[in-house]
């Protein structure tokens, strides 16, 4: 990703897109996606879109309101149509990827990920290849959109609070230097990065309003009200996240409201002092997303060699002033992002430059198969089962 947005810093967000996908795609499945011209990849996040845009609808909210019209003739109905091409397009890919994993799994092909043990669960509990893709497919959904989601509003927030990626710049000079990249063992003596992490998380949340709904399993009052036993409860993620009196200022992109939080994300999730949780971006109950030690550090490693490599400044206009986005401009749907924007992404010295650029060589040279960029060994520090 570092070597991409060198080479194309004005496609960030292919680069970004890149980076979260073969990262889901190896743990997944153990191949790597090499290119954003990736085709399954295209799909995946382009389909995605398609079906957030679908779901807002307001035929589509009258179909989950009223069952019975599910059963009008596609003429009548062109979203539910669409809906299923959708759902077409979305089974193939999942279910492409699943059975080329399960057949590397039997020859002894595949490199070490999820789906070698969803093998062996498929032969001793015997559910069937659909529901085997699904298993693995919505993984791989759910890694992709929302990690690069982040790492985009991160980069905006970058641009829109140069205070914030000062003290950020400082705190990785102080501890890392210019010699090498930051790692996960720095992780302790980072404070700051992570709190960008989890500032970034709260300040831009993906899944705005939780992703799935909840039910309730009793009845419950609540302020006067009664929340009956079954019914479906959205977790208003974006509302938790803004509110003044948790967070000051809440539109103010600022790490140190978390300077003294050193919970992970999961143990801030599990906190029974809901007062003391960090954030409510992955969700609550017993449907919290199961992945978010995985976004822990996906996010805190993008988020600090980013910033160890590059520093991001706001474009021009014609008339020399900054071109700077509206934070409050989001896409639309369930799972959303920062509108397109424009951002200067420049390295941070020529040394810096000169360690993406080897980093990559090595890399490639290392552990990729020379044609195809897939992984041809695995690097030398990666753990995993045998």
């Amino acid at each position: 990703m570092l070597h991409e947005l060198l080479e194309r810093p004005d496609d960030f967000v292919k680069a970004i897109r890149r980076y979260a996908n073969a990262l889901t795609t190896t743990m997944v499945f153990g191949w790597r996606t090499p290119t954003y011209e990736n085709a399954d990849m295209k799909q995946l996040f382009e389909g995605f879109s398609e079906f957030a845009d679908l779901n807002q609808t307001g035929p589509a909210a009258l179909v989950d309101f009223f069952p019975w019209l599910r059963k009008l003739p596609a003429a009548v109905l062109p979203v539910q149509r669409k809906a299923k091409e959708l759902h077409k397009a979305e089974k193939a890919l999942y279910l492409s990827h699943w059975l080329k994993a399960k057949d590397a799994t039997i020859t002894g092909s595949i490199k070490p990920c999820f789906c070698v043990d969803l093998v062996e669960a498929q032969k001793t509990q015997g559910f069937d290849d659909d529901s085997a893709c699904y298993i693995s497919g919505t993984l791989l959904e759910a890694g992709s959109d929302t990690t690069s989601s982040t790492l985009i509003g991160f980069v905006q927030a970058m641009l829109l609070f140069p205070d914030a990626q000062r003290k950020a710049h400082a705190e990785l000079d102080r501890v890392v230097g210019p010699n090498r990249m930051p790692t996960m063992e720095d992780e302790d003596a980072l404070p700051y990065i992570r709190s960008c992490m989890k500032e970034s998380l709260r300040w831009m949340p993906t899944t705005i309003l939780g992703a799935v709904p909840h039910a309730t399993t009793q009845d419950d009052h609540y302020e006067g009200f009664l929340i009956p036993r079954n019914a479906g409860v959205m977790n208003n993620v974006w509302s938790i996240n803004m509110d003044p009196e948790r967070h000051p200022d809440p539109r103010r992109f600022d790490p140190d409201r978390y300077v003294s939080d050193s919970q992970s994300l999961a143990d801030s999730a599990a906190n029974p002092d809901y007062s003391k949780r960090d954030q409510s971006t992955f969700g609550a109950g017993r449907r919290i997303c199961p992945g978010m030690h995985v976004a822990e550090r996906s996010l805190f490693l993008g988020i600090a060699r980013m910033l160890w490599a590059f520093k991001f400044e706001p474009k021009l206009d014609v008339k020399g002033d900054p071109i700077l986005p509206d934070p409050d401009r989001l896409t639309q749907g369930f799972v959303c992002q920062p509108e397109p924007f424009t951002v200067n992404i420049l390295p941070r010295s020529r040394d810096r430059e000169e360690k993406v650029i080897q980093e990559w060589k090595d890399a490639e040279r290392d552990c990729l198969d020379p044609v195809t960029k897939q992984w041809q060994r695995l690097p030398s520090d990666f753990v995993g089962k045998s």
